[in-house]
């Protein structure tokens, strides 16, 4: 059975989204998606509350309750039918998150067992025939197919393969 291994924060948690609309909601701004292509979504958002946003990214709760991205959970269920699924996530770079994300986990994909999840410093530490994630850094060392999952902080990095939603990923792995 092929194992893949897939990320969750811009993969099948949207902490971007939710962020963008916490603060046009707080503070009536705006974004600047141009500014988001350097590498992260926090260089978005103007610079005098970029810190704000790192504050809300690294506090208790913030990814208890991140919406789901779209398909993700009938795509998944069905492949992890088909397939050995890992989450994989580096959430040690947010300690308060550890328990969040194994919460919304079993909130919103109660069919993966605690077994599937993986909540680490480095994805170099995972090995599989297939990573699905957002993050260049994540897939570099990875020696199975890589996969890019399309974001706003990696449209203009080439030279791998692309997924741009779980509706491709259904037809990639699903046919």
């Amino acid at each position: 059975m092929e194992r893949i291994i897939i990320d969750m924060d811009e993969v099948i948690a949207d902490p971007m989204g939710e962020m963008i609309e916490w603060y046009r909601k707080e503070h009536g701004g705006d974004v600047d998606w141009d500014k988001m292509l350097v590498g992260s979504w926090v260089k978005g958002f103007p610079e005098q509350h970029q810190s704000l946003v790192m504050d809300r990214i690294v506090s208790p709760g913030f990814f208890r309750h991140l919406p789901v991205m779209e398909d993700s959970i009938e795509v998944l269920r069905e492949m992890n039918e088909r397939y050995e699924i890992f989450i994989v996530s580096a959430a040690m770079e947010f300690p308060n998150s550890l328990k969040d994300k194994y919460d919304w986990l079993m909130d919103h994909f109660p069919f993966f067992t605690w077994k599937q999840i993986v909540l680490c410093g480095s994805k170099d530490l995972v090995f599989g025939d297939h990573m699905i994630d957002d993050h260049v850094k994540n897939l570099k060392g990875f020696k199975g197919k890589q996969h890019l999952f399309t974001a706003a902080h990696n449209l203009e990095i080439t030279g791998y393969d692309r997924i741009n939603n779980w509706k491709e990923a259904r037809e990639l792995f699903l046919k």
